[in-house]
């Protein structure tokens, strides 16, 4: 029995010490980084993650060189449409809250302004749903969906639209309308009653985008408008603005097949050049018309998280 006894406490000290060990190990990771780590950021775990935003707010404390940082730290990121949705917060469809190892172009803008803003993963987690949804209330019916009248009002805090400020008040606009209900309820099999809402929005013509994104800052916010083959007009892309090593302005977003960074003159080449493959062929598809161009706000003041209502 005294022999069983003490076979028994040997155990339970080597069990004690081995769970010191790993609850050790398991700090040791949330350390700060002494450097930049080498390996982009679409192959880090959170836990990497985490670091490297300590790191790069220790590092760069001018948010818009940060942004431009963080942005090239995915160049490469491997380009997937559909990424993210609400599980398991909501059970609509089985798609997590958040993707590190691919994007879409909303997702890279929305990860890379939720990282530049924040000094760890649980604030980073935290500012990407604050970014994503409206007041931060985590559901498909409060998703920013619609760039024009959902994104880029509900982060009023975060970006100003200057489109119409660029071209002048004689400027390009176009008409929008938007019918959440009926989208809610055919893309994600949700009902809510929403209001049809219709708007017009000003434009930068494409052929005066490379002269006016010169007017652009680092870190700035760039939509992609396109006339669709239904005759509708709308933000059909999404990227960021960084500076070349000549200090000219280049696009730095998520398309097929990878994060790129490119001039807005190449952006509109590649654009021209598919619409020509369509034409040729014969194959109905969007054409590049202008952009939208938003700034970064230069006093950032985050707003609160609305408190979550209690489902029904």
């Amino acid at each position: 029995m005294r022999l069983a006894r003490s076979f028994i406490a040997i155990v339970s000290a080597a069990l004690g010490a081995a769970c010191m060990s790993a609850a050790l190990a398991s700090t040791s990771t949330t350390e700060p980084i002494d450097g930049q780590p080498a390996k982009p950021l679409y192959q880090m775990q959170p836990v990497e993650v985490g670091r490297y935003l300590a790191w790069e707010h220790a590092h760069e404390p001018d948010v818009r060189r940060r942004i431009a940082a963080i942005a090239r730290k995915n160049i490469g990121q491997p380009y997937r449409l559909n990424l993210l949705g609400e599980f398991p917060f909501q059970v609509h469809d089985a798609l997590p809250m958040f993707s590190l190892d691919h994007s879409d172009c909303t997702v890279f803008v929305e990860h890379t302004y939720a990282m530049a803003l924040s000094k760890s993963w649980d604030e980073f987690f935290w500012m990407l749903q604050r970014i994503r949804y409206r007041d931060g209330i985590i559901g498909v019916a409060t998703r920013n969906h619609y760039t024009e009248l959902d994104w880029n009002v509900a982060n009023r805090w975060l970006v100003t639209d200057v489109s119409a400020q660029l071209v002048g008040s004689d400027g390009p606009s176009y008409p929008m309308t938007v019918d959440r209900a009926t989208f809610l309820r055919t893309r994600h099999h949700t009902d809510a009653d929403i209001p049809v809402e219709t708007s017009r929005q000003a434009y930068v013509p494409k052929a005066r985008a490379v002269a006016l994104a010169s007017q652009l800052r680092e870190g700035d916010y760039v939509n992609v408008v396109s006339l669709l083959a239904d005759g509708k007009t709308m933000v059909t892309h999404v990227g960021l603005v960084v500076l070349g090593p000549d200090g000219e302005r280049h696009f730095l977003h998520s398309s097929d097949p990878a994060v790129r960074e490119e001039t807005f003159a190449s952006f509109i080449a590649r654009a021209e050049a598919r619409e020509e493959r369509n034409r040729q062929a014969g194959k109905k598809g969007s054409t590049l018309i202008g952009f939208k161009f938003l700034r970064l706000n230069d006093d950032i003041v985050v707003p609160p998280m609305a408190p979550q209502p209690r489902p029904s």
